[in-house]
């Protein structure tokens, strides 16, 4: 997602790569990514910046939301309790948004699957199928769980209570409301170029936690 980033910002007037932060032990540290900029390990790096995008692990994004000031657009998955935690306190100090998924069109989609769930209501057969390359860690996706408590907030629902990973064997039929979660990407550049529209539309913006939809500035009930 680094690269792909850099790649995408190279092409737009609205955002300027102006830093790129690694991990320590990245074999790239040192190597000019764009005109005056290089990867460095030093989070100093970023003074000099308006805002920051974090496409990491949970642990560096939680290290950054405590370390740093300034707005972010964290697209970090995987995050767990003390992670939320990190990032709630974040956003008292500034704005940041945060979502598992970048893609304008899948946003667009969370917003129309919660409005399809409600007009619907829990007749409708829901079902969230996936398939990611070998290396994916976490699942369900990020994305995945986005669509599912979108269709739940539909269906006014509790997603705990409605939710199934998955279905094997002979368990019987699906019971009625309850949310199976397909989703498919084919190219980084769309989350990219989701992540350099958040990072430009959330400088100025009050502190609080933000999502695409906000972004996209879509109306909610």
């Amino acid at each position: 997602m680094g690269r792909a980033l850099i790649d995408a910002a190279a092409g737009r007037t609205d955002v300027t790569l102006a830093a790129a932060i690694d991990r320590a032990d990245s074999p790239g540290l040192g190597g000019p990514l764009a005109p005056g900029v290089v990867a460095t390990a030093d989070r100093g790096a970023l003074g000099g910046c308006d805002v920051y995008i974090d496409f990491t692990a949970p642990a560096a994004t939680r290290a950054f939301a405590v370390a740093a000031s300034m707005p972010a657009v964290i697209g970090t998955t995987g995050l767990g309790v003390d992670d939320e935690a990190a990032l709630a306190d974040r956003a008292r100090r500034a704005p940041i948004v945060v979502a598992a998924n970048f893609s304008l069109g899948v946003n667009l989609v969370l917003g129309l699957v919660e409005t399809a769930a409600r007009v619907l209501g829990p007749d409708w057969d829901a079902e969230v199928v996936e398939t990611h390359h070998k290396a994916k860690r976490d699942a369900p996706s990020g994305t995945a769980l986005m669509i599912a408590h979108a269709i739940a907030a539909g269906h006014g629902a509790d997603y705990e209570a409605v939710k199934r990973h998955a279905r094997d064997g002979d368990i019987g039929p699906r019971p009625r409301g309850e949310i199976e979660i397909g989703h498919r990407a084919s190219s980084r550049a769309i989350f990219a170029s989701g992540a350099l529209r958040a990072a430009a539309w959330v400088v100025g913006k009050p502190p609080g936690r933000y999502d695409m939809l906000d972004v996209l500035g879509f109306a909610r009930r």
